[in-house]
């Protein structure tokens, strides 16, 4: 009974020591003690908020927000929104509950936070952008767009940044931010229906009737631009050296290689000229050199 009197004596002093050790004051933060209890406290419960913050955005993206028939952006917004105002209510709660006075960190609070503004003040801008965009929808994924020196096709939007991918195959990452205080141009905002101006010039001894016929011909045997609406040819000016026109044409397949359709086009209204004889003209200048000084008589 001694022995066993004794070990649970020291089961007893072992757990008191740990008991001080978790409660000994390590530092003082303002008027709050700052403990190891407390520090694991927060650890604990930090790691508990992060899942359950995570878990929550996962089912509110993949599950409620789903049947809503939203775009996938949107939600991944809202998802995020979400998950940042758990972690922020709940380490509110966590300080709190661990009485720590919230007073004590308002000078310290006010300082990180203006470091903070600074720091991040691109990604704020960013972020907030990203959110416009994925609501007001100025651009989609799959629009043909062009930003700054940047053209190619919106293949994703997140609220950071915008990737684009070029006709050379190269994922170009744009920050949001460009896009809401850029001039932004997108071919496809409404539907991919887009119009084309294929310039072309012919001598002045051909027939514009003639010519006209020509390229509503090579437009409408043209498989890629479309019947409606239909093409059309005007007849812009007399110019220097020849008659200019403009085939107008309209493409839905072509938005994203418009130098493509183009050079089809192009292939075959030459073609076409050369069977009717029409002649395409090239620049000309004559030059006529007049000078009234009396020449040298050569000497002997």
């Amino acid at each position: 009974m001694e022995a066993l009197k004794e070990v649970w004596n020291s089961i007893i002093e072992f757990l008191t020591k740990v008991g001080e050790l978790f409660t000994t004051n390590l530092f003082e933060l303002g008027n709050s003690k700052i403990t190891l209890g407390t520090i694991l406290y927060f650890i604990i419960s930090f790691i508990i908020l992060t899942f359950v913050a995570k878990h929550f955005r996962n089912l509110l993206v993949n599950k409620i927000l789903v049947k809503a028939n939203m775009e996938r952006g949107a939600r991944n917004s809202i998802g995020l929104i979400t998950r940042v105002m758990i972690m922020f209510v709940g380490s509110i709660f966590i300080i709190q509950s661990a009485g720590i006075d919230m007073s004590s960190l308002s000078l310290l609070a006010g300082a990180l936070g203006v470091g903070i503004g600074f720091g991040l003040q691109n990604i704020t801008d960013n972020f907030i952008s990203g959110i416009i965009i994925l609501f007001e929808k100025p651009i989609k994924v799959g629009d043909r767009i062009v930003v700054g020196d940047t053209e190619g096709d919106v293949i994703n939007i997140s609220v950071r940044a915008t990737t684009i991918l070029t006709n050379e195959n190269v994922s170009i990452i744009v920050p949001n931010s460009e896009f809401i205080s850029s001039r932004v141009i997108n071919w496809s905002h409404n539907d991919r229906n887009i119009r084309f101006d294929i310039p072309v010039g012919v001598s002045y001894k051909e027939d514009p009737v003639a010519v006209k016929e020509v390229l509503m011909k090579v437009a409408q045997e043209n498989e890629h631009v479309l019947k409606h609406p239909e093409p059309f040819v005007f007849f812009d000016e007399f110019a220097d050296s020849s008659l200019n026109f403009t085939l107008a044409v309209w493409t839905s397949t072509h938005t994203d290689k418009p130098r493509r359709l183009k050079t089809e086009l192009y292939f075959e209204i030459f073609n076409k000229f050369k069977e009717k004889g029409i002649e395409i003209p090239f620049p000309q200048r004559d030059v006529y050199i007049k000078s009234n000084v009396e020449p040298t008589p050569l000497q002997k």
